[in-house]
């Protein structure tokens, strides 16, 4: 089995819905039109729910989100709700699954609870709508909602004005990560003492945060070695000397493959066949079911991770040679629909 936490998809309600608006977010034919981001030419094949298929021939499980950084969850409710329904709405071919999406001008938990109960996955929202304490209070209702259904948040870029003559790339490499910083240490801070078994992933390695823990740390915040167990990321628009440095930090068992697809490809360096199998399989089901599925792992016995990418506090048992973990997790949610083995290998 392999698993893409994070790719988008626009299925043909949600394009009507863009192309229904007269301000931005809005599709004008298929150029997209945002506020503070210049004009964005949209390749039709990249949203053909058949096209895409094709492309996603090597993966078992592919999650689609809304994409964030189109603003929606920041507009009024009468704007919002219009375009999330129309997402909600799409059908997705497998191995499509989805994140639900909600506004937080309108945080509404029963509207959500009734979206899970139609095979979400669990919930996204944007990184700029948790980046203090007060954002994290406001989504409060919403998180609750996944705690208690034992379901993820993931954690993504939101809205981004670049600067006047700033080249194409400068939002998703400069506001995006900075985006992802601050709501990786917002959660630290203020999410995870709110919500203590919440299981959280932040999309493109969240920013890199975790690399400034020694800074972190030098500075007073509390936490010095520890790894949170339910806290992921994922290795969308990044490669293998970001991945490795991250595996250094957190460890292996929090990071899964992620590739922000139609718009980068996931990379991922070659660590062996353990490795491959964690971050491609194993991890992503412990972050959306909350356990280890024995019957995932390689029929053959993979080569042990190198200590260097084992988290601190992680040990293998001396004759499987799997990790051993000291905080495992009761898992009473039924788990996640089978899916059918397409018989290739995952794509690197």
């Amino acid at each position: 089995m392999s698993i893409d936490v994070h790719q988008h998809l626009w299925t043909p309600p949600f394009v009507d819905a863009l192309r229904r608006r007269t301000a931005p977010p809005r599709l004008d034919g298929w150029t997209l039109l945002l506020d503070g981001e210049p004009p964005y030419e949209v390749d039709p094949a990249d949203h053909d729910p058949a096209v895409r298929a094709q492309r996603a021939a090597g993966l078992d499980l592919a999650l689609v989100s809304l994409s964030s950084p189109l603003g929606i969850e920041h507009l009024p409710p009468g704007e919002a709700w219009p375009l999330i329904d129309a997402y909600h709405a799409g059908a997705l071919p497998a191995p499509f699954r989805a994140w639900a999406a909600a506004p937080v001008t309108d945080p509404d938990p029963v509207r959500l609870s009734h979206t899970l109960d139609e095979g979400f996955v669990g919930l996204q929202l944007p990184a700029t709508a948790l980046l203090d304490a007060a954002g994290f209070a406001a989504a409060a209702p919403l998180l609750d909602v996944l705690t208690e259904r034992g379901l993820p948040l993931f954690v993504h870029p939101g809205p981004a004005a670049a600067p006047p003559g700033s080249p194409p790339w400068w939002a998703p490499v400069v506001p995006y990560v900075q985006q992802m910083h601050a709501a990786w240490y917002a959660f630290r801070a203020v999410g995870r003492p709110r919500h203590p078994t919440l299981r959280v992933c932040f999309a493109l390695l969240a920013g890199l945060a975790p690399l400034h823990s020694e800074r972190a740390m030098n500075r007073g915040a509390p936490g010095r070695g520890r790894v949170d167990p339910d806290v992921f990321v994922e290795t969308s628009s990044y490669g293998p000397r970001a991945v490795d440095a991250m595996i250094r930090e957190l460890g292996i068992d929090v990071i899964v493959t992620g590739s922000d697809q139609p718009y980068a490809e996931a990379a991922w360096p070659d660590l062996g066949a353990a490795a491959r199998h964690a971050v491609g399989t194993a991890n992503a089901l412990r972050l959306l079911d909350g356990s280890r599925d024995a019957a995932a792992r390689p029929t053959a016995r993979p080569e042990p991770l190198p200590p260097a990418h084992r988290r601190p506090e992680q040990h293998t048992h001396p004759h499987t040679h799997q990790p051993t973990h000291e905080r495992p997790r009761p898992h009473t949610r039924p788990p996640l629909p089978p899916t059918a083995p397409t018989g290739k290998e995952p794509q690197p």
